[in-house]
């Protein structure tokens, strides 16, 4: 699993906004990981990865989980 963005929770220079914790949660998804597993993972509330991936999806301007994980591979956001 490798979250392309730095360290910090955003970097100025991306063009996604997306947080780190949004990232990993993106990248579990698209490794197959479900929400409980996500939060298992990195020991969060499976409430908690649902709210992070559900940003994400908004931010990323996706109909769902499935697709927002799709725009984030293609654009070089996140990679598996």
């Amino acid at each position: 699993m490798r979250v392309t963005e730095g360290t910090g929770r955003r970097s100025k220079g991306n063009k996604h906004s997306l947080t780190t914790r949004e990232l990993e949660v993106l990248t579990w998804a698209a490794l197959g990981k479900s929400a409980w597993e996500i939060g298992e993972i990195l020991s969060i509330a499976k409430r908690t990865v649902d709210e992070h991936a559900q940003t994400a999806t908004r931010k990323l301007g996706a109909v769902n989980r499935t697709h927002a994980v799709a725009l984030a591979i293609r654009d070089r956001i996140i990679s598996i």
